[in-house]
C-alpha cells in the first residue's frame, strides 16, 4: 500500500494500520490529521466535539483514539475517562500546552501517550503506531505467576485477585508483565519507556508514574501503601510483593 507522496507501509508494518476516531474541534487541524493518517492507510472517523466522538465510538468501535484535550462542552478529560471507563481502547490526548498540569490530567484521566500541538503527523504517526504495537504484543511466553493473592497467567494474558478477574488495558497489563517477570530487579523509568512504551529519546517519564498509579488502583488493598508495584526512590520501580 503506496501513499501518493511515495512512502510506502512495509509487511512489516500493515499490521499497525489501524481504524481511528479523531476527536477534535478545530476544522483545520481536524481535516490535516484525517488526511495525514489516511496517506498512512489508517481508516479515519472524525468528530467535533466529545459527544458525537462517543456516539461514534459507541456505535462503531476504533482501534484507537486521537482526542483532542480542549473541546467545547464535554471537554477531553471527561472524554477520556469515559473511553476508558468503557474498555481498553488505547488514547493518544492532544494538548495545546505540554505543562505538567495537561498532560498529567490526561494521563490520570486514562491517556495512553500524548503530543503536544501544533501537532507534526510524524510524530502522531509514530505514537499511534507504538501505541498499537504494544497493544499487541505480550512481554513474556506462557507460565502462571502466583504472588500472594494475586495471579497472573501469561498464557491467557488474564489477571487476577483474590479469585477476582481483573480487566486491564493493554499498557497497564504490559507494565505489569514487565515488571513481575523480573520481580525484585529494579527498573528506571528510562527502561520501562523503552520496553513497555517502545519509546526512546521521545519518551515522557511522565507516562511511567500515571501508569503506575492507575495500575496501582486494581491490584493493590491500598494504592497509597503498595505490595506489589513499588516505588525505588529516585530512581524507578520494582515489582514485590513484600
Amino acid at each position: 500500500m503506496t501513499s501518493s507522496s511515495g512512502d510506502a507501509l512495509t509487511t512489516a508494518d500493515t499490521w499497525t494500520v489501524a481504524r481511528v476516531m479523531l476527536i477534535e474541534d478545530d476544522p483545520s487541524v481536524r481535516e490535516g490529521l484525517r488526511l495525514s493518517l489516511g496517506r498512512h492507510g489508517h481508516e479515519v472517523d472524525v468528530a467535533g466535539t466529545g459527544e458525537e466522538g462517543l456516539r461514534r465510538l459507541h456505535a462503531v468501535p476504533a482501534d484507537i483514539v486521537v482526542l483532542d484535550l480542549m473541546l467545547p462542552g464535554l471537554d477531553g478529560f471527561e472524554v477520556c475517562r469515559r473511553i476508558r471507563a468503557g474498555g481498553p481502547t488505547p488514547i493518544v490526548m492532544l494538548t495545546a500546552r505540554g505543562d505538567d498540569l495537561d498532560v498529567v490530567s490526561g494521563l490520570e484521566a486514562g491517556a495512553d501517550d500524548y503530543v503536544v500541538k501544533p501537532v507534526r503527523p510524524r510524530v502522531l504517526e509514530a505514537r499511534i503506531r507504538a501505541v498499537l504495537r504494544r497493544g499487541g504484543q505480550g512481554t513474556a511466553a506462557g507460565g502462571r505467576e502466583v504472588h500472594g493473592d494475586l495471579v497472573i497467567d501469561r498464557g491467557s494474558l488474564t489477571v487476577a485477585k483474590g479469585g477476582v478477574p481483573i480487566v486491564l488495558p493493554p499498557l497497564e497489563l504490559r507494565l505489569l508483565l514487565e515488571l513481575s517477570a523480573a520481580a525484585g530487579q529494579v527498573f528506571s523509568r528510562q527502561q520501562l519507556l523503552e520496553s513497555v512504551w517502545d519509546l526512546d529519546f521521545l519518551g515522557d517519564s511522565r507516562l511511567v508514574d500515571a501508569c503506575v498509579q492507575r495500575l496501582r488502583t486494581k491490584i493493590e488493598d491500598v494504592p497509597s501503601k503498595p505490595r506489589y508495584v513499588q516505588t525505588a526512590r529516585g530512581f524507578g520501580y520494582r515489582f514485590g510483593p513484600l
